[in-house]
């Protein structure tokens, strides 16, 4: 049978999160019309209008489209945030033929949503690698842009690599559970309209394959695909760190992650995109020398906690509390507690929600000497307390202290009010002092948290203690 009626040759595809701006999504549909000229007497016109699928209840009433040259036509639409949606196009014969019932058929996009789109990008525990059964459904209106190129009803694995058209990103072994359905059905029900996903990342990946002004070819391959659905995003949900944890990379770590953030903000035209950045869980099989491992891990960890510090629009999450599936990759129990984290930062942060969502950070460090009593310690004081901070386990090993001779002994530390922490030192520190909390690869798994959040403190490493003197 030849073509008949309304032809869309472009517009969204089935499944698909169109990202809304201020409240309205602007779709863009256009294509050809084909009747039997003889049979049927003109003037065409070919509309095209927007329906609720649960009801069929018009979002977007009939919209006459531009007719152009012999058979083509085009259509811009604005789009109310919501979904999902049903787009049909007609095409009107006689300026007194009804729409709809009485014009000649059109094409239809099925199952189509106005709502914002994440990017997902960083490494294995981005992708996804939790092993292991928990109850994550899928649920219409949190869709996913698979490998192959197509909208899908968002399901796990997000990075499943079959057919895909861009293998720059294909995984090595097949990925699993990870944090982002959670995190998207959160927003969806609280939020009300659709969540998309566009999944980037890759296991292993380093930092310089998000780095254009090193390898970049993640980047450039991320960039391409959120170019092919409209180039605009809600926000990154970031997680990455493992693969720079060696001395070339934790140096560098946060200037490089700082110019990453700008590269994405200007090739997106969005100055101040959110990134949702996830600080490295533990990693349990190290090998060779502890102590150099415990240090890049440190300072990784240190540069994505100074990247939410420094970098505005930058929000970072702890994951150290976590449960894993094996030496380095997140459970999926551990995933439904990032994804939880996460949509609680976005609904504060990003949608302007009374939620209570970050997490305690170390806001001063503060060395205090009594002449009188010879007893030295240090106050650290924390910032972003609801309630007020509890030791799980005041007898851990939180906590390290190193001056120029070296190492100095705890003989304890205790919360002293609902944001302060006091660390005995065994003796007086020579010079510069430096304070670390749990930063190595595999710190203890007992932590200082807020009671109002139950929110494990950011890591934290080298943080200089300012000196204080009293009696």
């Amino acid at each position: 049978m030849a073509p008949f009626g309304v032809l869309l040759t472009s517009g969204p595809k089935a499944w698909e999160i169109v990202q809304q701006v201020k409240g309205i999504g602007k779709i863009e549909l256009s294509g050809t019309w084909e009747v039997d000229r003889e049979a049927i007497i003109g003037p065409f016109q070919v509309f095209a209008r927007v329906v609720w699928e649960k009801n069929g209840r018009d979002a977007l009433s009939w919209t006459a489209c531009e007719m152009e040259g012999e058979n083509g036509w085009r259509v811009s639409l604005s789009v109310p945030a919501g979904g999902l949606y049903r787009i049909e196009t007609c095409l009107q014969h006689d300026r007194n033929v009804l729409l709809g019932a009485g014009a000649i058929r059109g094409d239809m996009i099925h199952h189509v949503g106005v709502g914002d789109l994440w990017i997902i990008a960083g490494q294995s525990n981005a992708a996804g690698y939790g092993r292991g059964m928990v109850e994550d459904s899928p649920a219409l209106g949190v869709h996913l842009l698979r490998n192959n190129g197509l909208w899908d009803l968002a399901a796990h694995p997000f990075n499943d690599s079959t057919a895909s058209i861009h293998e720059v990103n294909s995984e090595w072994v097949n990925p699993a559970h990870s944090p982002w359905l959670h995190f998207g059905k959160l927003l969806q029900s609280e939020l009300d309209f659709p969540i998309g996903f566009i999944e980037t990342a890759l296991g292993g990946s380093a930092l310089s394959a998000w780095n254009p002004d090193e390898e970049g070819h993640l980047y450039r391959n991320m960039i391409d695909i959120v170019q092919s659905c409209g180039g605009k995003a809600a926000g990154v949900l970031w997680n990455q760190g493992s693969s720079d944890c060696n001395p070339e990379g934790a140096e560098t770590y946060l200037e490089r992650f700082t110019r990453v953030v700008q590269y994405w903000r200007n090739d997106l035209h969005s100055n101040e995109l959110p990134f949702i950045s996830v600080q490295l869980n533990r990693f349990t099989n190290i090998q060779g020398d502890k102590e150099h491992h415990d240090r890049q891990w440190g300072k990784v960890r240190e540069a994505q906690r100074q990247a939410g510090l420094t970098i505005s629009s930058v929000y970072v999450i702890p994951s150290i509390d976590c449960p894993m599936s094996d030496d380095i990759h997140n459970s999926p129990a551990g995933n439904l507690m990032i994804g939880s984290r996460a949509a609680n930062i976005a609904f504060q942060q990003v949608y302007s929600l009374k939620h209570q969502a970050i997490p305690p950070n170390l806001e001063q460090a503060l060395y205090i000497s009594d002449n009188e009593s010879d007893s030295h310690t240090i106050r650290l004081r924390f910032q972003y307390i609801t309630e007020s901070l509890y030791a799980v386990n005041p007898h851990a090993e939180l906590f390290a202290v190193e001056d120029e001779a070296g190492a100095i002994g705890l003989e304890g530390w205790h919360t002293i009010s609902n944001n302060e922490v006091q660390l005995r030192l065994s003796r007086k520190p020579i010079g510069k002092i430096y304070v670390h909390g749990a930063y190595q690869t595999n710190p203890v798994s007992q932590f200082l948290v807020d009671t109002g959040t139950y929110l494990p403190m950011l890591s934290f490493y080298n943080v200089e203690a300012v000196a204080e003197i009293e009696g």
